[in-house]
């Protein structure tokens, strides 16, 4: 039976939903901003543009009505900041006469489960949590018979299957590996799948697989005579694949810490310099009362990002 699991960890709280055993979907929560808030903005140019009380920008649309440059209204939070290497996407807000509110937690989204407990047997791990983060963060995702690369684009997530199956079967095996993945890695936002070039009476089965899988609601394509399928979904909050990839110190410092929280102290958490950067005072004193024990860190440049360790002794 599919069930909803939910973790409160340093800097992040992370959910996922086991079904058969596996993950089916995932969810990484950051601080900041959630879609559907109402929070209170300024408009700083009629191009459309708002600042919020944070300090960051945001688009606005349609413009509020009566309000000039510099004047304060409400808006609702459409779409969270979308982080990306370069240019992050900004917040997408739309006016409204709403009172200021929050948005709804992660927790609430999934209905508000019971809080799993840091010590005991680790659910997450059981169900392959390292391993997803491993194909958030290179995007090589294996299934049987081939394997997808998917790649970050401003435009569009973009998916790229290969393999060694005949190609009507891999494009169907593609296809519902790719519709999987979508779902596991909370992906939004338009969405390219490129399958193996197929006769159009072969190009049914993918269409298929992918709607057996993904819940509506959701747009997409037919297959066209290159093999290329678009999906779009609605998109409110970066995918864990946004998340991790925009920022792997950040995901690795985070992931480092959910191994370290579920030990006892003292300890000493051992990874690459960058990694180590990312977290400051508040997650070590957050570490050390969740632990019982003193922490160290100890940075070692010739470690790799997802490298880091965490030793049971003091350093």
């Amino acid at each position: 039976m599919a069930e909803w699991l939910y973790e409160e960890g340093i800097g992040e709280n992370r959910a996922i939903r086991i079904d058969g055993g596996h993950i089916a979907e995932a969810a990484i929560e950051l601080p900041g901003l959630r879609a559907g808030a109402i929070v209170e903005a300024r408009l700083t140019n009629v191009a459309g543009v708002a600042r919020l009380a944070d300090g960051s920008e945001a688009q606005v649309a349609p413009l509020p009505p009566g309000v000039t440059e510099g004047a304060a209204f409400h808006a609702e939070v459409l779409r969270e900041p979308i982080p990306e290497r370069g240019r992050p996407k900004p917040a997408k807000l739309r006016p409204t006469d709403l009172p200021l509110r929050d948005g709804p937690s992660l927790r609430q989204r999934i209905g508000d489960p019971p809080l799993l407990p840091r010590h005991g047997p680790d659910r997450f791990e059981e169900a392959g949590w390292s391993e997803l983060l491993e194909e958030a963060a290179t995007g090589e995702i294996a299934f049987d018979g081939g394997a997808l690369r998917m790649s970050l684009t401003p435009a569009m997530i973009l998916f790229d299957v290969d393999g060694s199956l005949p190609p009507a079967e891999l494009a169907e095996a593609g296809a519902a590996a790719a519709a999987r993945a979508i779902l596991r890695l909370g992906i939004a936002g338009s969405i390219g799948i490129d399958l193996p070039t197929l006769p159009r009476d072969q190009r049914q089965a993918p269409i298929a697989a992918v709607d057996a899988i993904l819940p509506q609601p959701f747009e997409r394509t037919a297959v066209n005579g290159f093999g290329f399928l678009q999906i779009v979904r609605r998109r409110e909050r970066p995918s864990l694949a946004e998340l991790v990839q925009a920022d792997p110190a950040g995901a690795a410092a985070r992931a480092l810490l959910r191994r370290a929280e579920r030990m006892q102290g003292p300890l000493t958490l051992v990874a690459a310099p960058a990694v180590l950067a990312r977290i400051g005072d508040d997650w070590c004193v957050a570490l050390e009362r969740r632990v019982g024990g003193a922490v160290a860190l100890r940075a070692e440049p010739g470690l790799a990002i997802s490298a880091g360790h965490v030793d049971a002794r003091p350093s």
